[in-house]
Parts: structure tokens; C-alpha cells; sequence
């Protein structure tokens, strides 16, 4: 399984009420959350976001409150991959079982820029920031991850069988 994109990239401790505003939580529609992921601090972004782009963080990614409407927005809104230096534990749970992939990679987070085209690799764990060349290893997914992120998320992967 892989991805390709462009980044959208952003700093320490983007908390989930960065990433969908708690005025929003009302509606639990993933095209809802879309349409304000990340306005608070990038207003150009859901304009700009296409379908496969990837975000990049850096430390304490996905802070802040437990609810799954953060990782949910963020795929909603077309995002293939979050990169980060770390994240939350609550974040990382949430995002692994709504099907969204995240990947760990300090050098990747620390190196790679907003505008990169960047490729994963999710069976190997490669990162591959193609506009600079360099290449980058976080750790692959195991495969019981692996079938829930291609599931789309936990209960789907329950509903098919593969967990």
C-alpha cells in the first residue's frame, strides 16, 4: 500500500481543537469536519488540499482531547498520511482505527517542507521526499495494522473478518 502527495506541513503540538475547532463537533459527518480541518491556523488549507496529500508534524502531533473527530477530518479532507516527529497516544489509537495511516519519522518530519511531493511506502515503512531526493525509513506497520487502515478502520476490518 502506498501513498503519494503533496505536504502540508505544521509544528509542535498541533492539538486536536487545532485541527477540527470544538464549534464544529456537533456534526459527526466526516464532509462537515472536512470543510474547517486545520482553518484556525491554515484557512487556505482545505482550499488547497487535494485527495492523496500527505501532513507532516512534528512533536506531540494530535494533542489535547481524546475524540476521534480530529483524525476523521483530516482523512476527510483527503489527507493519505500524517508524518510526524511523535503524537499523541490518544491521536495515534483514534487515527489507526478510523483507517487513517501515520508514521513516526523524525528525520522525515524534521527534513521534509510544506510543498514537497512526498511518496510512503506503508509495507516498508519508506518515505520518499521526491521533490529533494532524500529517502527516509520509518517503522512499517504490522499487518494486523495494516488490514485495519485497508479496512478503513477498525470496525470495518471486524465486519470483514481481518482482525
Amino acid at each position: 500500500m502506498k501513498a503519494k502527495g503533496n505536504v502540508f506541513a505544521y509544528g509542535d503540538n498541533i492539538d486536536t481543537d487545532v485541527i477540527i475547532p470544538a464549534r464544529y463537533l456537533l456534526s459527526g459527518d466526516p464532509d462537515e469536519l472536512a470543510a474547517h480541518c486545520m482553518e484556525d491556523i491554515d484557512k487556505e488549507f482545505i482550499h488547497k488540499v487535494q485527495k492523496g496529500d500527505i501532513m507532516v508534524g512534528q512533536l506531540n502531533f494530535g494533542c489535547g482531547s481524546s475524540r476521534e473527530h480530529a483524525p476523521i477530518a483530516i482523512k476527510a479532507a483527503g489527507i493519505s498520511c500524517v508524518i510526524a516527529k511523535s503524537f499523541a497516544r490518544i491521536f495515534y489509537r483514534n487515527a489507526i482505527n478510523i483507517g487513517l495511516p501515520i508514521l513516526e519519522c523524525p528525520e522525515a518530519a524534521e527534513e521534509i517542507r510544506g510543498g514537497d511531493q512526498v511518496e510512503v511506502d506503508f509495507d516498508t515503512g519508506s518515505i520518499r521526499d521526491i521533490t529533494t531526493g532524500k529517502t527516509f525509513q520509518a517503522q512499517p506497520f504490522p499487518p494486523f495494522i495494516q488490514e485495519i487502515i485497508t479496512a478503513g478502520g477498525l470496525v470495518n476490518a471486524i465486519k470483514e473478518g481481518r482482525v
